[in-house]
């Protein structure tokens, strides 16, 4: 398994829309969608087959250093010069001098090494650890496309999963940042009624593909209870709250797992100067123990999806049904108030006027 996969997918165009929709039903503590069906969400299944990378290996994790002394020595054994830099953070790499220099490289035995290690670090910022520019790419992942040789060996997948974890923990209205009026406004009101009324969904969607022999060991491991790592970023893999996704009935879910904020909230601003794999070592510790964490050593599988208890059943969709109703009322509320505000001041703009 390699990047050769993720080089083919090409631009990823997201319907701005429908993702806004979607991540209002986002919840930060259980990492998952929260639907009139049940909670959903992204896992490594899905990961792995839409990207066809590692999940079972090394977590990714190491130095953040944000000096230009680190930027310059990595970039240098790695790349064999220095590229160029964001303007207002020199632990950015410009992905568009990346590109230019691979292009640039001759076809020799050692510069080919280089034009990969320069194609892995340009999908790094362009695919898999994106965000909203997708113009840079972060210098704390140079030292892992160092050894050649190891390069395979680290488990990209569940980093990946992390980052996106991060992004949607972040942009939701349920997290501590508050949402600005442009963004609440450009929310499609079609795309959230479809969602409040869904009533199927396709729980296991990847059931009728034909998998490569490569894939298979790294599925085994896809239904793990686990933290996920990503250098700064630690997330928890939410399986046993969405055992449907996996073929497995569901339970009524536990109460959420929980990290510390002081690792969980971890932002890259500032002086950086940190060993990720001292700082997150027990993380790192649980992640090395995910074998024992599969749904199947304890869930039985089947064709029903929940547990056929009726006073369960009804208790669990009634909650399920109550918590979507709220989500969808905070929403309007969030809305109407903005609305409201705007037209207040409107108001009150022309009666200065006048």
């Amino acid at each position: 398994m390699g990047f050769y996969h993720v080089s083919r997918i090409g631009v990823i165009r997201g319907f701005y829309s429908l993702l806004a929709a979607l991540v209002e039903r986002w919840r930060p503590k259980t990492h998952t969608f929260v639907l009139p069906v049940g909670e959903v969400t992204v896992t490594l299944e899905d990961v792995a087959h839409i990207f066809g990378l590692p999940i079972d290996g090394e977590p990714m994790s190491g130095w953040i250093n944000n000096s230009s002394d680190f930027l310059q020595s990595q970039s240098i054994a790695i790349f064999g010069r220095k590229p160029e830099v964001s303007s207002s953070s020199k632990s950015y790499i410009k992905l568009g001098s990346v590109r230019r220099i691979r292009d640039a490289e001759p076809l020799d035995t050692e510069s080919i090494r280089r034009k990969v290690r320069y194609s892995i670090f340009y999908l790094l910022g362009s695919t898999l650890f994106t965000d909203k520019s997708t113009a840079y790419a972060h210098a704390k992942y140079l030292p892992l496309l160092r050894d050649f040789e190891r390069i395979h060996t680290y488990s990209w997948e569940s980093a990946c999963l992390a980052h996106l974890y991060r992004a949607l923990c972040r942009a939701s209205r349920w997290s501590y940042s508050e949402r600005t009026t442009a963004w609440l406004l450009k929310t499609a009101a079609r795309f959230r009624q479809d969602i409040d009324y869904i009533e199927e969904f396709e729980w296991r969607p990847f059931d009728r593909l034909i998998i490569s022999d490569e894939l298979h060991g790294h599925l085994e491991v896809c239904d793990i209870v686990a933290l996920l790592l990503s250098f700064e970023c630690v997330e928890w893999h939410p399986a046993d709250r969405v055992m449907r996704q996996f073929g497995y009935a569901q339970p009524p879910p536990r109460v959420a797992r929980d990290i510390p904020l002081d690792h969980h909230c971890i932002t890259l601003r500032g002086v950086q100067l940190h060993d990720m794999t001292v700082l997150h070592g027990v993380w790192i510790a649980k992640w090395g123990n995910k074998q024992n964490t599969r749904l199947r050593e304890t869930a039985p599988p089947s064709e029903l999806g929940l547990y056929t208890d009726n006073g369960v059943l009804g208790l669990v969709c009634g909650l399920v049904r109550t918590y979507a109703e709220i989500v969808r009322a905070r929403s309007l509320v969030s809305i109407s108030a903005t609305s409201t505000t705007a037209t207040c001041t409107s108001r009150s703009t022309s009666a200065c006027s006048v």
